[in-house]
């Protein structure tokens, strides 16, 4: 079996979480920034990896999943987000996401929290819209992920290739 890990990352959160989740595969594997890779073809599963931005996918993260997720080809879907995960919102992110990666066969999904960037955190609290500024304020994201989120996408991992084997 050979597996892919691969992210975007703007702020290293989803980053730190694809090397978690790379750590745990004893397949055949690599790693790379989602920019570097052009097909899915000669893996037998994708672990592939997005920031939230704007409650979802942004259009670069859009782009890359219709790109990519074609083929019925195997895809463990994880998402980083400035929102705790029980927040019934994060739900809808996740909606979002399998939306546009639906042309894949995805076989597991994994989200957590990550840390807020400051200056998107500035512009929110600095917002027009009641929403993001209410976000903002309620932001409990700084030094996110943890260990323990960073242990449950280890799991993740684990669970994803046992299944998938």
């Amino acid at each position: 079996m050979k597996v892919l890990v691969t992210y975007m990352s703007s702020t290293g959160n989803t980053k730190k979480i694809a090397e978690a989740i790379y750590g745990e595969i004893t397949a055949e594997k690599e790693i790379k920034p989602v920019n570097e890779v052009e097909s899915l073809e000669g893996y037998d599963l994708t672990f592939l990896g997005f920031p939230t931005h704007g409650y979802g996918p942004d259009k670069k993260a859009k782009a890359v999943m219709e790109k990519l997720c074609k083929d019925r080809k195997k895809v463990a879907l994880f998402v980083t987000h400035a929102a705790p995960e029980d927040e019934p919102e994060v739900a809808e992110y996740m909606k979002k996401f399998m939306q546009v990666a639906s042309g894949a066969d995805i076989v597991g999904t994994f989200d957590c929290q990550g840390q807020l960037a400051s200056g998107v955190k500035f512009i929110m609290k600095i917002s027009p819209n009641k929403k993001l500024r209410s976000d903002a304020k309620r932001d409990n994201s700084q030094g996110q992920p943890d260990a323990r989120r960073v242990e449950r996408a280890k799991v993740f991992a684990r669970e994803t290739m046992s299944r998938a084997v």
